[in-house]
């Protein structure tokens, strides 16, 4: 329902609408039927940021991050944009048109207005601030002057930049930049001066930047490799100091000399063990006696062993100190020889005995004494080795934790010294080749563009049309007014019998409307409509006679309606009663010219005879004076004219004052039978309309309805369905009226 009524609110405003969009097609047409011809230029930059064929040489990354060559592209479109480059432009185009004869644009007022010897002047002053790529300095009266030349071209920046299109190709390697202008030629200049400006600009940036680069890293190359050798040094000269030679070499042969002689140690107490028990075994098996028997009897030889034995125990504790020295082992292998033989002649001469059969007991009994001195022996010396070498190897322990901590600063710089090294290659081998930036599509003259007089001059229409209902639709949507008979009835809770259309005042002739059988479409609608209205009337009224009209506030047609209704009420056979109930504004007296007056009838100065005599609709006016009905007499005394009243007429109509009035309008609701209300269309129901609204509430069964007045734009049903029949019978000439 409120879409149509916004676009039926759109059918209202056609005729503005269409004169509005008319105007601002006529004034865009007045302002581009001069503009001239447009012409555009291309060229096309390869970047070398994604095509790496000339990059393979230098760069180890084959596929680098997307991302990255997105931010370099930018930073690179935005470079071609910076103002020196634009400067750049303007000082060629300025210079062109100072020195050719053919210029690319018709001269300024202000650059016309230079002599010879300024234009000699400006020529010298572009060409030096050209040559030294700087921009003109507007603090100098005389640059500033030279600036509002270019500018009254339309060479400086900004006037450039404006025409400027620049954008990268897809995810291609290149960057296109297009120029419009009103030259073919003018356009080809500016982009091919602009990608030669900017390859110098960008060739000169990027080799001052890699010379930078590669001083800096050679100077802390050199830094790194002096802290290199430094370290170096220092870690040489701790090693001659201490008498280090190789500190892994010599603490691994010092750790398997203690295990070594460790185990030998081990071995040695398990010698010493085992000689123990054998030699107590034998012992035990010999008598004190033989013992003694057998010792005078070998005093000398056995003499002879001990002295080889104390010779063999030397030997042997230089063998264990020289780390067994196979020469010391020749000597000791000698000895045990000797030692044995000595053994040999001690058994040869045992004299007979009892004892003889345990001649072989004592000459093992003899070699075990021997082994196990020498073993005992044994254990002192490897000891003292043992605790000499583990000395030796916990001197070490010092000189590791310092040569190590050399050794890992020396990695540390040697690594720094290498890193830098690398980037000084790169960066060298780099600075010795050019960017790989360059023009790769010439800009060239190109045909002139198609005109874009029509499609600005159809742009303004729909603008001016978009534009007209957008502000439609927000006055629409900030509108509360009501304008059709829901809206009233969903925003008050009250049933509405009927609305009527908005009339001009030269159809306001009541008895034209009914009487005439021919009446405009506007007319008729009305009549439906009120016949309609009448109709719920009546369903409400049931066998009720007294109707009071009233409103929410003046001038909303309350009295037009109740003329129509009696007139309404009139046309189905009934005999209608008109009350102008309205002291401060009697309209219905005003209208109807009645001389009957309600006041005479309520004190009694007319009687009921003298109303029966009227023919038509009987109206009762009112004076005007300022009173109220309860005021003329008291309330029963009213109520009892009233039922006299009823007994001669069939319906009684009281146009009543505005329930803004009060207590006047309240008097004629008390004795009312049924009550309705008048609300104008297109209307907000304020505050105070809402207090209003619910004292109609309150009156609850004498209380009908709405009765929606002024209606603007409505077609009702009656009024559609004519319309057809009417179409569908024109040849007929059928009058449905």
């Amino acid at each position: 329902m409120e879409g149509k009524s916004y676009i039926h609110l759109i059918y209202r405003h056609k005729f503005m609408m269409l004169a509005t969009s008319l105007i601002a097609v006529f004034l865009t047409f007045s302002l581009t039927k001069h503009l001239p011809e447009s012409f555009s230029s291309k060229t096309r930059l390869a970047t070398g940021l994604v095509d790496q064929t000339e990059a393979q040489v230098l760069d180890d990354t084959k596929d680098p991050q997307e991302s990255k060559i997105n931010l370099e592209f930018a930073n690179l479109i935005q470079s071609i944009q910076l103002k020196k480059i634009f400067d750049q432009v303007s000082y060629q185009l300025i210079l062109h048109d100072l020195t050719d004869k053919e210029p690319f644009k018709k001269k300024s007022k202000l650059f016309s207005s230079l002599n010879k010897s300024a234009i000699e002047h400006a020529i010298t002053v572009y060409t030096k601030k050209h040559q030294l790529r700087e921009p003109l300095f507007l603090y100098d009266e005389d640059q500033k002057g030279l600036d509002e030349v270019i500018k009254s071209m339309g060479y400086d920046a900004e006037s450039i930049q404006k025409k400027l299109t620049l954008f990268r190709v897809n995810n291609s390697d290149y960057i296109d930049i297009e120029f419009d202008g009103d030259n073919p030629k003018f356009c080809a200049f500016v982009l091919n001066t602009l990608c030669a400006e900017f390859i110098s600009y960008y060739s000169q940036v990027v080799k001052e930047s890699h010379i930078k680069g590669v001083n800096f890293l050679e100077s802390l190359m050199i830094q790194k490799r002096d802290s290199m050798n430094a370290k170096m040094l220092t870690l040489k000269d701790y090693k001659i100091k201490n008498r280090v030679l190789n500190l892994n070499e010599q603490a691994k042969s010092i750790y398997g000399q203690i295990a070594d002689y460790e185990s030998r140690k081990e071995m040695t107490l398990k010698d010493v063990a085992s000689y123990s028990g054998a030699i107590k075994g034998i012992d035990s098996k010999f008598d004190p006696s033989d013992r003694s028997y057998i010792e005078s009897t070998f005093i000398r030889i056995n003499g002879e062993i001990i002295t080889t034995k104390e010779i063999l125990k030397r030997y042997s504790e230089v063998y264990i100190k020289s780390n067994y020295d196979p020469k010391i082992k020749v000597k000791i292998d000698s000895m045990q020889s000797v030692l044995t033989a000595q053994i040999t002649q001690l058994t040869d001469k045992y004299i007979q005995n009892p004892m003889v059969i345990k001649d072989n007991l004592v000459s093992q009994k003899i070699t075990l004494e021997v082994q196990l001195d020498l073993a005992k022996n044994s254990l002192a010396t490897l000891d003292a080795e043992i605790t000499s070498l583990n000395e030796r190897y916990d001197k070490l322990v010092p000189h590791e934790a310092v040569i190590q901590a050399y050794e890992t600063e020396i990695d540390i710089a040697s690594k720094e010294y290498i890193q830098i090294l690398q980037k000084f290659n790169q960066s060298t081998m780099e600075s010795n080749i050019t960017p790989r930036l360059k023009q790769i599509e010439l800009a060239m003259p190109g045909p002139a563009a198609p005109s874009k007089k029509s499609l600005l001059i159809a742009v303004s229409w729909v603008v001016l049309i978009v534009l007209y209902i957008i502000v439609l639709f927000v006055v629409y949507y900030l509108d509360d007014s009501l304008q059709s008979a829901k809206e009233l009835a969903d925003k008050t809770n009250i049933p509405v019998l009927g609305y009527l259309p908005l009339l001009s005042k030269s159809s306001l002739n009541l008895q034209a409307v009914w009487k005439s059988n021919n009446s405009t479409k506007g007319l008729q609608t009305y009549k439906d409509l009120l016949r309609s209205a009448r109709f719920e009337v009546e369903q409400e009224m049931q066998d009720k006679k007294v109707l009071t009209i009233t409103s929410t506030s003046q001038n909303e047609g309350k009295t037009f309606i109740a003329l129509s209704l009696a007139y309404a009420f009139a046309m189905a056979k009934k005999k209608v009663l008109l009350i102008d109930g309205n002291f401060d504004f009697p309209s219905t007296t005003e209208i109807t010219k009645s001389t009957l007056f309600i006041e005479d009838f309520i004190t009694g100065k007319i009687f009921i005879a003298d109303l029966e005599k009227e023919e038509g609709i009987t109206v009762l006016a009112n004076r005007g004076e300022d009173i109220s009905l309860f005021e003329l007499s008291e309330e029963e005394h009213v109520r009892e004219k009233l039922e006299l009243l009823k007994s001669v007429f069939d319906i009684i109509i009281i146009d009543a004052s505005s329930l803004d009035n009060l207590n006047k309008s309240k008097e004629w609701i008390v004795i009312a039978d049924k009550v309705i209300s008048i609300f104008q269309a297109n209307k907000t129901i304020s505050v105070m309309k809402d207090l209003q609204i619910n004292y109609l509430r309150s009156l609850d069964s004498k209380y009908i309805g709405w009765i929606l007045n002024k209606v603007v734009g409505h077609k009702s049903r009656v009024e559609k369905l004519l319309e057809v029949m009417k179409k569908r019978n024109k040849k007929r000439k059928i009058n449905y009226a």
